[in-house]
């Protein structure tokens, strides 16, 4: 067996083994005086090239022109050691990070003899600190570059260690306000009052993760819809050590979608109230047509009856039912904006006023109408008759409204009106009606104008009031607006366009009270596809001293037409199948240009070209006074035109 060598070359067998520290002696001035194979290899110098030699060589140039050489050796022989972090110099001029420890070398007797010198390459080390340096610098300019999202830290407090550009953007706080504040002032006062703040972090804790879109509030206190996810950062041992938080305006985009659903609505309720409306005008159009056979034959009836207390009565009674009929089949064609209106110049205050003591009657002693009307205000352009229907509507709906008493105020304000959501721009009358009742809540009051939707009892009301001043309001070129809160009453708006000038000086057609006729017996040519209608027609024109023909269709009363020139005049019905009434009349006219047509119709609208070609028209249901007024007004105009 080998002997061990002695103890002091076993030490230097040691030192030069090692190759991963430069291990080398300087003495006491900094000379190098001992080399191993990891100096050798750190550094690139043989022992032979750098014995002798000073060690401020492995130094920068900058590190030698600062003296950092001479004070390493003086903190050394002062402290009893100097250790560094810095760049070194290799043979061939390349660079390298090193850690480097000098430690003092003294005699038994404390004199100090050199110095023992231990580097090591941290090249690697360092570039890959200097790597994850410029990934975190990098990664801190990108979040504070964020200015679409708030991005900051929570300490497990939840108070608030970091605070990026869109956060400063979002909530108002600039980091020297927020830093080291608690994230509960983010929340509303009701969210923190629940407990939301320390519910959004102990989900996070416990799952990972909290999502959640809510209001939250700014530094000037004023809201916005936010989308914040909140992530728990872990250690390596699994403990929360905080919280990365991430926060986004979505209040635009809240409100887009909001926007769309209402557009959504809208259009459901557009299209639902289209589809109930052409509903109930098809079946107002079909119960006037009743209406018209029972309410002329009963005054047929009632005409040719001598009086018998036992008869009579009931023909009268059998009559106003039939007229309030007729008035339900007005509202259903209100609502459905068929109905036949008159248009005329309106003076608003005169026919208010001329409403007043049916108005009174109709309310009751303990509740006041006040008017309020400027002196200059404008005339409307309406129908008065629909219109004081339409007033009375809206008296008994806030007399309903009101049974403990109060007052109904009706006024009116001239308006002109440019951009508008619902009207062309232009001048108009709003006239008002508000009361001092119960008012509505705001579910109420979205369905208010809505057909058959009534707060009154079973058979107290037929939910079509306000449908038919809605559509009133509409055809007229107008609208309806109301505004109501519980306890503070009802206020309708009823916008109504002002008449224009050319039509300022056109009277409205009296009424006459005879049946007088046109001096002469005229043979008249009615038409109509509802049978019960045209035997009713007939039988009031016939009963007016007229002799006349009936035909059951359009295409009937042309044949009819070819062999008997002589016929007076035509009255005939506006929806037949096949050919309605105003292609008859154009065909007519074509045919027989001088040939007057009557169309009757319980709709208001026409085609087009039917409306543009003048064709006189006669609102059904109608009575024997109205259809006799109506033959005299027309012949009338034809021995005008004649002459």
């Amino acid at each position: 067996m080998a002997s061990l060598p002695p103890v002091e070359d076993r030490y230097r067998l040691l030192v030069d083994a090692i190759t991963d520290y430069a291990i080398y002696m300087l003495d006491g001035d900094g000379f190098v005086t001992s080399w191993n194979a990891g100096a050798q290899r750190f550094k690139g110098y043989a022992p032979a090239e750098i014995l002798g030699e000073h060690f401020s060589r492995f130094y920068t140039d900058e590190d030698r022109a600062a003296g950092t050489p001479a004070r390493a050796l003086r903190t050394a022989a002062e402290e009893g050691r100097f250790e560094q972090e810095g760049w070194r110099v290799r043979k061939d001029g390349a660079q390298f990070w090193a850690h480097v420890v000098i430690d003092p070398v003294r005699s038994p007797s404390g004199e100090l003899v050199g110095f023992a010198k231990i580097t090591r390459d941290l090249t690697e080390r360092k570039k890959a600190e200097e790597t994850l340096r410029r990934s975190e610098q990098q990664f801190k300019l990108l979040i504070q570059g964020v200015t679409d999202y708030a991005i900051y830290m929570l300490d497990p407090t939840g108070r608030v260690n970091s605070w990026n550009a869109g956060a400063a953007r979002i909530k108002g706080y600039a980091p020297d306000e927020i830093i080291g504040e608690h994230f509960s002032r983010f929340y509303t006062e009701e969210d923190r009052e629940a407990g939301d703040p320390a519910r959004a972090l102990a989900t996070a804790a416990a799952e990972g993760r909290f999502e959640k879109e809510a209001w939250r509030v700014r530094k000037d206190g004023s809201r916005f819809w936010a989308h914040v996810v909140i992530d728990a950062i872990r250690d390596d041992e699994g403990d929360v050590i905080a919280f990365a938080k991430v926060t986004r305006d979505i209040t635009e985009r809240m409100e887009n979608q909001r926007a769309l659903e209402e557009a959504r609505e809208a259009l459901f309720q557009s299209q639902k109230m289209e589809a109930i409306g052409q509903l109930t005008g098809g079946i107002a159009h079909d119960f006037n047509n009743l209406l018209m056979a029972v309410l002329g034959s009963l005054e047929l009836v009632k005409k040719r009856t001598p009086y018998d207390p036992r008869i009579t009565p009931l023909i009268d009674n059998a009559m106003q039912g039939a007229q309030r009929g007729a008035v339900l089949t007005q509202r259903m064609l209100a609502f459905a904006r068929k109905q036949e209106l008159k248009m005329e110049v309106v003076d608003v205050p005169s026919l208010v006023r001329g409403l007043m003591n049916f108005l009174d009657r109709t309310i009751g002693p303990n509740i006041e109408v006040n008017m309020r009307f400027p002196g200059d205000l404008p005339r409307a352009h309406t129908d008065p008759y629909q219109l004081e229907a339409a007033l009375m509507n809206l008296a008994v709906n806030a007399r309903d409204a009101m049974p403990a008493g109060g007052s109904i105020t009706i006024s009116a304000k001239a308006e002109r009106l440019g951009d508008h959501a619902t009207l062309a721009p232009g001048d108009y009358v709003r006239l008002t009606v508000a009361d001092t009742g119960n008012g509505m809540d705001a579910e109420t009051l979205a369905r208010a104008t809505e057909p058959f939707f009534t707060t009154k009892g079973v058979g107290k009301g037929t939910g079509l009031g306000l449908s038919m001043v809605h559509g009133l309001a509409a055809q007229s070129g107008g609208c309806l607006s109301m505004t109501s809160r519980p306890g503070e009453g009802t206020q309708v708006e009823l916008w109504l366009p002002v008449a224009t000038a050319a039509g300022l000086g056109v009277p409205a057609v009296e009424a006459q009270d005879s049946l007088a006729g046109t001096g002469r017996r005229l043979l008249i040519l009615a038409v109509d596809d509802d049978n019960l209608v045209l035997t009713n027609t007939a039988a009031m024109l016939d009963d007016l001293g007229h002799e006349v023909i009936v035909a059951s269709s359009g295409r009937e009363a042309l044949e009819i037409l070819r062999g008997r020139p002589d016929i007076d005049l035509i009255v005939s019905d506006e929806v037949m199948p096949n050919m309605t009434g105003s292609q008859f009349a154009q065909a007519v006219r074509r045919a027989h240009p001088g040939l007057p047509v009557i169309i009757t119709s319980g709709y208001a609208d026409l085609p087009p070209d039917a409306a543009s070609a003048g064709l006189p028209r006669l609102a059904k249901p109608f009575g024997q006074t109205d259809l006799a007024l109506f033959v005299n007004e027309i012949m009338d105009r034809q021995v005008a035109g004649a002459a």
